[in-house]
């Protein structure tokens, strides 16, 4: 299972201090409503999509297919130029999240010459900060002038956040995916999307204090 950013040692101390008093919350909480509205309007959110520089697909072993169908998308609809894809082997695979997601949007047409690969990463922090070298090596930053990032819909602004953290003068856009039933307004009222919706939720101020991400519109 992905780690959601390992702690250097040097920082224990400092990271203990911010945990102080902090009440860790219950992902299988009922949230109130306006915790609900809250969520709908600030996490789940959706941005106008224009085309873009780079598309930066987040790494997964949920959906896969869902985000690759994505990704064949927006190509299609030229909306990106390069693509990156970042993510490391996780347990029980021999292959790596990139590996399985760049092979597959290859088999859905995005030319291998267009995607540039990343396959360290094992949370969203190490996603951006592991890519970044690679994105500088083929690109170049300073040419990157926009990103849509590409992920699961309850992790949602956490992507962009991640990337306002390490490279804030790229413009960024969001597009995510789910394969749930239930409406993505409605996520409360199924009980594991609420799971994932809240977990990731509850991580946003605490990763905030932490600078682990930072504020974006």
């Amino acid at each position: 299972m992905k780690r959601d950013f390992a702690i250097a040692s040097t920082r224990s101390i400092v990271l203990a201090a911010v945990n102080i008093g902090r009440a860790v919350k219950d992902p299988t909480r009922l949230p109130s409503e306006a915790e609900i509205a809250e969520i709908n309007a600030r996490h789940l959110i959706r941005t106008p999509i224009k085309p873009a520089d780079l598309l930066f697909v987040f790494g997964t072993r949920e959906d896969v297919a869902r985000r690759v169908d994505e990704a064949a998308r927006l190509w299609r609809e030229g909306l990106f130029r390069w693509s990156i894809v970042s993510g490391g082997v996780t347990p029980g695979s021999c292959l790596s999240e990139c590996a399985i997601l760049r092979d597959a949007m290859i088999a859905r047409g995005i030319p291998a010459e267009k995607i540039l690969s990343e396959d360290r990463a094992m949370n969203t922090g190490e996603n951006v900060i592991f890519s970044l070298p690679v994105i500088d090596a083929a690109l170049g930053l300073k040419n990157v002038r926009s990103v849509i990032c590409l992920g699961n819909t309850w992790t949602a602004r956490r992507y962009a956040m991640t990337l306002q953290r390490h490279w804030p003068e790229v413009e960024k856009m969001l597009v995510t995916v789910d394969s749930f039933a239930t409406p993505r307004a409605l996520w409360h009222t199924d009980p594991e999307f609420s799971r994932r919706v809240l977990s990731e939720w509850d991580k946003i101020e605490p990763y905030t204090a932490k600078g682990f991400i930072a504020a974006w519109p």
